[in-house]
């Protein structure tokens, strides 16, 4: 899929590459604001809410005609789970609570057709390929796929040269605010242990010859040398440029009046 060849060209060249994820809006006007903002990606988040598969499908759609990478994250690293958001459309994925490479296995099993796996394609997603031969779906799909496992657990972060190391991975990922529950350190950001975790996901993945995505205090993320990046969730986001608008012109008003 052009989309997924688009996205891995920027990861791994090292240019910067921001995306934005959305839980808990999901419209199909949202990949034209991303890509009219000037991002790169768009995640469409499955895991802490559900949007239904017309509406996950319509963006997914949108975001192939356009070129625009639109991935997914499932609700788990579950075998049914990832064939059914495979079935949308996606050009990738972002898989939730990684812990060891067994995970990815299911996961492979769920994206790839027989014989390299088990998935069973349909759904509206099938529209993307020219015909359903398994040349086809491997050529056009499973050879482009962008896999994002996510660290988000010690269990993880144990495992984490392994899971770098997986044929399946693109890029490595971190559930920065789950990971820092687990390290007892709920929610600090800045606390070294968190840091010092998200050093050693880094250096697994480029160990891998591999990069990682992360999430959080953008500007602090690129002065540590971080390139894949997400800026936010995607409502939280507007949100926040709202206010500071909102804060903005109160500020201008309020000077300017007598």
């Amino acid at each position: 899929m052009k989309s997924a060849q688009i996205l891995k060209q920027k990861i791994n060249s090292d240019q910067l590459t921001l995306g934005v994820i959305a839980t808990f809006h999901l419209w199909n006007g949202a990949v034209e604001v991303a890509r009219h903002c000037g991002l790169d990606y768009l995640i469409v988040d499955l895991e802490h809410l559900e949007h239904s598969a017309e509406a996950v499908a319509d963006v997914c759609a949108i975001g192939r005609q356009l070129d625009f990478p639109v991935l997914i994250r499932p609700a788990a690293a579950e075998l049914v789970r990832v064939r059914q958001a495979a079935d949308l459309g996606p050009c990738g994925m972002l898989i939730p609570y990684v812990e060891n490479t067994q995970a990815l296995d299911e996961v492979q099993d769920a994206l790839f057709m027989k014989p390299r796996g088990k998935r069973r394609p349909g759904g509206p997603g099938n529209r993307w390929v020219i015909n359903y031969d398994y040349e086809t779906f491997k050529t056009e799909v499973e050879d482009d796929w962008v896999i994002l496992p996510q660290i988000e657990s010690q269990a993880g972060l144990a495992n984490v040269d392994a899971i770098a190391r997986h044929p399946l991975v693109t890029a490595m990922a971190i559930g920065p605010y789950d990971l820092s529950a687990d390290l007892g350190v709920c929610w600090q950001p800045e606390d070294p242990r968190l840091i010092a975790a998200q050093e050693t996901i880094r250096a697994a993945a480029r160990a891998a010859g591999k990069r990682m995505w992360n999430i959080g205090d953008v500007a602090s993320l690129v002065r540590r040398g971080y390139t894949f990046l997400c800026v936010g969730e995607f409502m939280l986001t507007m949100e926040n440029a709202l206010r500071t608008l909102a804060a903005q012109t109160r500020s201008a008003a309020g000077a300017a009046l007598p």
